[in-house]
């Protein structure tokens, strides 16, 4: 049977352009294309962990629009169980997405649907997080609903993983023992530690406060130089894959879906961060958001070269 991975988290629609350059404040640019795409972090790592071999179900709340049909049906593709998605009344969440031809983007959040993920709404799929392997949290639903899940999934004894995006601060502090894995990129990092990650040096102090915050492990990804893996015994830095990259978006919650598949199918953590990483790689060679995201098959042809 297929490793079993739970997402608890945010469906949004991407509306994408991209123009020459990210624009100032104020400033109004001349975009050179647009497009609807379905994404959200929880929905995006969720279809990350089934394209790339999982066994895969999603929780979380779309609104009673046309897009909340879309991003269901986005995911129902995948043969994602979607019984734990449930529909709210009002919008579904968006992600107003600007890409440069550096491949940089800014994003701005409007929650809709996403912030009615209450802690009940999940203790009420309590059958879903027992069935499950891995637990992957994110912070684009409430914050209530993220503790309550991490905690639940630590009194299970599953696997817990959070990806702690977007950070504008710290963690609350009760949370990082019921974590076993916490992956933030730099800025993140950054956020949650109080230490400015611009380096692997910065990322290791980082990383071991927030080990003594009470965080399991961590890992911290940092785009083309790899991820930065840390135990509170030893780090060990693994460099990215090298690929020519057109659009960043969705590369972190690429990397967290296929290192959260990779784990619940058995692999080592040091095999998980490598197959993580090939997966974000190759997902930053296409455009978009869950249509870069490789499969299983994508993974295992580049993995030998």
């Amino acid at each position: 049977m297929s490793a079993k991975v739970v997402v608890v988290g945010s469906l949004n629609m991407d509306l994408v352009t991209r123009a020459e350059r990210l624009p100032r404040g104020g400033e109004t640019l001349i975009g050179k294309s647009f497009a609807t795409v379905s994404g959200g972090k929880g929905a995006n790592q969720a279809v990350a962990a089934a394209r790339l071999g999982a066994q895969v179900s999603m929780v979380g709340c779309v609104g009673d629009d046309a897009y909340g049909e879309q991003l269901r049906g986005a995911l129902l593709a995948e043969q994602i169980d979607c019984q734990t998605v449930s529909v709210v009344e009002g919008s579904s969440g968006v992600a107003l997405i600007v890409v440069d031809d550096s491949s940089q983007n800014a994003i701005v959040i409007v929650a809709g649907g996403n912030g009615q993920l209450t802690p009940e709404k999940v203790a009420g799929f309590d059958g879903v997080l027992q069935d499950g392997q891995v637990i992957i949290c994110q912070l684009e639903v409430p914050l209530a609903t993220v503790g309550y899940t991490l905690k639940r999934g630590r009194e299970l004894g599953k696997t817990v993983i959070l990806n702690p995006a977007p950070a504008s601060g710290p963690l609350p502090a009760q949370w990082y023992g019921a974590i076993d894995y916490l992956i933030p990129n730099e800025s993140e990092a950054s956020a949650l530690s109080g230490v400015a990650v611009d380096s692997l040096e910065s990322a290791e102090v980082a990383a071991s406060r927030l080990i003594a915050a009470g965080a399991g492990k961590v890992i911290i990804t940092l785009g083309a130089q790899g991820s930065l893996f840390a135990d509170g015994q030893r780090f060990e830095h693994f460099p990215a894959p090298r690929v020519k990259a057109i659009d960043t978006t969705a590369a972190g919650d690429t990397f967290v879906g296929g290192f959260a598949a990779a784990l619940a199918a058995g692999k080592s953590e040091a095999e998980a961060i490598r197959f993580g990483q090939v997966a974000a790689a190759l997902s930053v060679t296409r455009a978009g958001a869950q249509p870069s995201i490789p499969t299983l098959s994508d993974v295992q042809a580049f993995i030998p070269s």
